[in-house]
């Protein structure tokens, strides 16, 4: 059989090729690949903005479902036709990290879907460890939600939020959506930031609160929607200067604040603030395998409306024009890719 891959070459180039799938190796084994989302990081490796990190020709993603296809010597505990997705970490077991039992801050991390070949193609073989199972009465569209969702369980864990905490989220994209979500679950008096009026819409009908930074001052709205106290937590999601400034203006005392967003260059961080109310910062990355199991229970439940979240699906042949969709400020949620 020929199957399709988009390889990632560089330079913000995408190519098809076509490929006759190999056999899975002992240990590993060969996922028919049904749907993959379109995630931020993937937008920047398209870009251009990571090729020091994806050095070779490949295929990208990270956030996807399918079944088992088939199974390399000495796997046990799977079958064919298994519903899956996979957690995207492959660690070294070795460092120190990996000791303290961090493994998913690796020092010699393998991000698979960046820094190894990912699930933009219709076959992809995986060491059978990073396999999770999908329940069968979950959609695999659904289930392709389960490794952004995952991120924004680690993004709430870190951040402790309990039932009653009042929570302010910066940035609505899809990630900053989940984190509302999965916070709001948890009991949480949840407001999300964000500057988009589509965005904020898509919020709204997910029945977040949502305020616009750009036309009411945050700092003052948090300040009367807390009576005058603050954030118990706030997640920086935004990714830009001015989330990292907001940050700290809307924490309380003591508040606890997340750095989730990527920031590629430093961006001024208030310490007298942090000084001043005894605030908590912390950082954010990836997730752990219990946030994934997580991720799962709650998307089976139906916490997270995946899809009220699909903008659109995409077939695998059209990959670039999606990616270019994705970064021309389209109203757009979250494309996913059909690769069946």
């Amino acid at each position: 059989m020929t199957s399709l891959a988009i390889d990632y070459h560089g330079g913000g180039t995408l190519i098809p090729r076509s490929y006759e799938p190999v056999e899975p190796g002992p240990g590993e084994v060969r996922i028919a690949v049904a749907y993959t989302g379109i995630c931020g990081t993937d937008l920047k490796i398209a870009h251009g903005a990571m090729d020091q990190r994806v050095s070779s020709p490949w295929p990208i993603g990270h956030e996807m479902s399918g079944t088992i296809d088939s199974l390399g010597a000495g796997v046990e505990g799977w079958q064919v036709g298994d519903k899956v997705t996979v957690m995207p970490l492959n660690w070294c077991d070795s460092c120190p990290a990996c000791a303290a039992g961090h493994q998913h801050v690796c020092h010699n991390l393998d991000f698979v879907g960046i820094d190894s070949p990912g699930s933009l193609q219709q076959h992809w073989s995986v060491p059978v460890r990073l396999l999770v199972r999908v329940p069968d009465d979950l959609p695999l569209l659904t289930a392709a939600f389960a490794e952004p969702t995952a991120v924004a369980v680690h993004d709430v864990r870190r951040g402790q939020v309990v039932p009653s905490d009042h929570v302010v989220v910066i940035g609505g994209g899809p990630i900053g959506l989940l984190i509302s979500l999965v916070a709001n679950h948890l009991g949480a008096d949840v407001l999300l930031s964000e500057v988009s009026a589509f965005r904020r819409k898509v919020a709204d009908q997910l029945g977040i609160q949502t305020v616009d930074p750009a036309a009411y001052d945050l700092p003052a709205t948090v300040t009367g929607w807390t009576a005058g106290k603050g954030a118990d937590v706030a997640f920086e999601v935004s990714g830009s200067r001015a989330g990292v400034t907001a940050l700290t203006d809307v924490l309380s005392v003591r508040g606890r604040g997340v750095v989730v967003a990527i920031h590629t260059e430093p961006a001024p961080f208030d310490l007298m603030a942090m000084f001043w109310k005894e605030l908590d910062v912390s950082g954010a990355r990836v997730y752990q395998r219990r946030d994934f199991d997580e991720a799962i229970g709650l998307l089976t439940a139906g916490v997270i409306p995946a899809d009220s979240l699909v903008t659109d699906v995409v077939a695998l042949a059209e990959t670039e024009k999606a990616i270019e969709r994705l970064g021309s400020g389209e109203d757009i949620v979250k494309l996913i890719i059909d690769s069946q």
